[in-house]
């Protein structure tokens, strides 16, 4: 079996688990879930966390610096980025928005703010935006401040376009961390069939199934939120005349991958050759847009963090506030754009926009065991979203291509021998 077949066995062991000893054998609770059940899930996400700096800073870095100097790419770029922004936000709102109709958090007892957390909130809108700014990006590297290590990124990978090839040592070394992160969460993701059923069956145990009927509607929700966003491109290709049936017949093994896999990375390859092939999208934007797509464009995470940020709020009863909304919002945004392609990042990602919202990044277990039932359906979407702003920008720039192809036909026969 695969990973996420493991994962899924493991997540309905983890609940069969809890119910047992929720029903069964209540005295057994306190002693398993403080000595066995807690300890390991706690390791789980300290795992997690530990790839979440190096992750985040890389991926933002090497998704700029693919942006080349070269007019038409600087400008492909500006507009393909616009895209994803304008796209992204569709998302977030259809999220937020959907955790809100929902409310699928709402009624859930027996989870209480952390004393700390319940003190230490006060922060208001225009000094959490200031706090956005880092004094020094190694102090937001050590604190592990994602968001100031996102703007960071953001600073140090624009300048890399105007260093050069004097930046190309750091690059690589860049890339290098990059790799070798990547590969420790994949280390990682090989225990979390265990982490899963310490999380789920501790929930379970100490919280009873009446969080497995909110996380039923959590899982609906997300998938709902989904599919709705599917529909948006699906209506976005149409507008374009870009026969959207016909290009999900040519997308579909790379879908399918996406499915199977739950990696954007991994279908990255077979998605080239879907569009380019198949649907007849041109290769030089298919080339441009896709790559740069797989390491920025994650609408699946921008569903899911906008969502489960509400989700938590509900679960802790947490009254919600412009200022909150607004976090949520701009954070959501911001990480959508630094999730890694892998299967389970977003569970990695999660804790950044509870913590800029001011809410218990403890919130994560309570979804972490069912985030793989939603994890392929997540990268499904990043790949049609991928593949439609890559088509957005083929329509947008079509005279300017013709002008360059016959640009380059031109220089080509002028230096020709005679």
């Amino acid at each position: 079996m695969n990973l996420s077949t493991v994962i899924l066995a493991f997540l309905g062991l983890g609940i069969l688990f809890g119910a047992l000893l929720n029903g069964v054998f209540p005295a057994a609770i306190a002693p398993l879930d403080h000595y066995l059940l807690t300890p390991i899930g706690e390791v789980f996400l300290r795992l997690i966390q530990f790839v979440v700096v190096p992750i985040v800073f890389c991926s933002m870095i090497l998704g700029l610096t693919r942006i080349q100097n070269a007019a038409q790419v600087g400008r492909y770029a500006i507009k393909l980025l616009s895209s994803y922004v304008i796209t992204s936000m569709v998302a977030t709102a259809l999220g937020m928005g959907m955790a809100f109709l929902l409310k699928p958090g709402a009624g859930v007892t027996g989870f209480s703010l952390p004393e700390g957390l319940m003190q230490a909130k006060g922060l208001s809108l225009l000094d959490w935006l200031v706090s956005l700014v880092p004094v020094n990006p190694l102090e937001a590297l050590s604190t592990a401040n994602l968001l100031q290590i996102i703007v960071s990124a953001a600073l140090i990978g624009i300048a890399i376009q105007f260093v050069g090839d004097k930046a190309s040592s750091f690059l690589a070394f860049i890339e290098s961390c990059y790799a070798i992160f990547e590969k420790v969460l994949a280390l990682v993701l090989y225990i979390a069939p265990i982490g899963v059923f310490a999380l789920i069956s501790s929930v379970i145990a100490t919280q009873g199934l009446e969080i497995i009927l909110r996380l039923l509607v959590y899982v609906l929700g997300l998938l709902t939120t989904t599919a709705l966003m599917i529909g948006v491109y699906t209506c976005i290709l149409f507008a374009l005349r870009a026969k959207p049936l016909h290009f999900f017949r040519s997308m579909f093994p790379a879908l399918s991958l996406a499915f199977g896999t739950a990696s954007s990375n991994a279908a990255l390859p077979i998605a080239l050759q879907n569009v380019q092939e198949s649907y007849g999208l041109r290769p030089e934007i298919a080339t441009f847009a896709l790559p740069l797509g797989t390491a920025l464009k994650r609408d699946g995470s921008a569903i899911l963090q906008g969502f489960n940020a509400l989700f938590i709020a509900q679960v802790y009863q947490v009254p919600l506030t412009s200022s909150m909304l607004l976090a949520i919002a701009v954070s959501t945004l911001l990480v959508s754009f630094s999730t890694p392609g892998v299967p389970g990042s977003a569970l990695i990602t999660m804790t950044t926009v509870l913590s800029a919202a001011g809410l218990p990044i403890e919130g994560v277990a309570i979804v972490a065991g069912v985030d793989r039932l939603t994890d392929g359906f997540k990268t499904v979407l990043n790949i049609v979203g991928n593949t439609t702003n890559a088509i957005i920008l083929s329509h947008w720039e079509p005279e300017q291509a013709a002008i360059a192809a016959e640009k380059n036909i031109s220089e080509l026969q002028t230096n020709l021998p005679s």
